[in-house]
């Protein structure tokens, strides 16, 4: 059997004297769109910053391709194919779109910029039209797309997504659930962050769900839709 492109093994992770992380396990394989959920404070973030190690781990391991990646640096784990659209977007406010879609491409080099500048454009039709356009103008649905389209200039194999939805009106978030899962459905191996558990776990093919920096429950995104105390605590209950 082929090994996960991602495993997190036993992670523990502080914030000062506060533990973030308590011995989170999870793993994810090559292709699988896979979700973490649960609510605000929950650790999800933390988690995914992890991986990067920011905060690092102070136990556990990291395995990305079977390699320990627990102790490398920010820019060896981008240069290697992982790539992050973090938490409020954070794109370069100054810099317009295709100049923010450019500051992508430095882990790989800029040799495929052009194909792949063309290939988010048909991807996120929006930043086509607003190509020259500095990304502070631009609204949040927008500039969430460019977060993305920004990670993806590296060529991700495994993109991580955090809160893609937060703070968007939810037509907007409909579409970048929709491109979401267009990407999905081209073998990108995607670990997506989510408040949004509706969306997220109808998008994955397995989720676990996070409690106070623990992994309390996991299934296939099917399985925990319907999971009763699931629905009671991330759905609305209905």
């Amino acid at each position: 059997m082929t090994a996960p492109i991602l495993e997190l093994k036993e992670l523990d992770v502080f914030y000062g004297p506060i533990q973030a992380l308590k011995k989170v396990s999870l793993h994810i394989n090559e292709g699988e769109t896979v979700s973490l959920i649960g609510s605000n404070g929950a650790g999800k973030s933390t988690l995914l910053m992890s991986i990067f190690g920011q905060p690092r781990a102070a136990d556990g391991q990291i395995l990305y391709q079977g390699v320990d990646i627990t102790h490398k640096s920010s820019h060896y784990i981008a240069s290697n194919g992982i790539a992050q659209s973090p938490e409020g977007r954070r794109v370069f406010p100054d810099m317009t779109v295709e100049e923010n879609l450019l500051m992508g491409t430095i882990p790989i080099g800029d040799k495929y910029a052009k194909e792949d500048m063309q290939r988010m454009f048909e991807l996120f039709p929006r930043l086509e039209e607003r190509r020259t356009q500095r990304a502070m103008t631009m609204s949040g649905g927008e500039q969430q797309m460019l977060a993305i389209a920004r990670a993806l200039m590296s060529r991700p194999k495994l993109l991580l997504l955090d809160e893609p939805s937060l703070g968007l009106a939810p037509i907007v978030v409909k579409q970048i659930f929709a491109t979401l899962r267009e990407l999905a459905k081209t073998g990108m191996t995607i670990f997506l962050v989510e408040q949004n558990a509706n969306h997220a776990l109808r998008l994955s093919d397995r989720a676990y769900v996070m409690v106070n920096g623990e992994i309390r429950m996991t299934g296939s995104g099917k399985e925990l839709l319907v999971n009763e105390d699931v629905r009671n605590a991330y759905l609305g209950g209905h």
